[in-house]
């Protein structure tokens, strides 16, 4: 199973990310444009988890979004995006 997390390399979402793949084997699809808010560095003990697949994109983008549901189909989808 999946869930798709926007806004995951902020504070709060990054934070979510985390203890979630602390306490599951769920694999975490994390969507953040890396904006003023974002950073990579607020994920690094996640690098390289198989669970954890960071795609840099933009929620506004309909095309991108329309993907990332067709292709990890995810049961929940949790928005900490600004």
């Amino acid at each position: 199973m999946t869930i798709l997390v926007t806004g995951g390399a902020g504070f709060i979402g990054s934070n979510f990310v985390l203890d979630w793949l602390a306490g599951s084997d769920e694999q975490v699809v994390n969507l953040d444009a890396l904006t003023y808010a974002g950073n990579l560095e607020n994920l690094a003990t996640v690098d390289g988890d198989p669970r954890h697949v960071f795609v840099k994109g933009d929620i506004g983008d309909a095309e991108l979004v329309t993907r990332l549901l067709k292709e990890y189909q995810p049961r929940a989808v949790l928005n900490f995006a600004a």
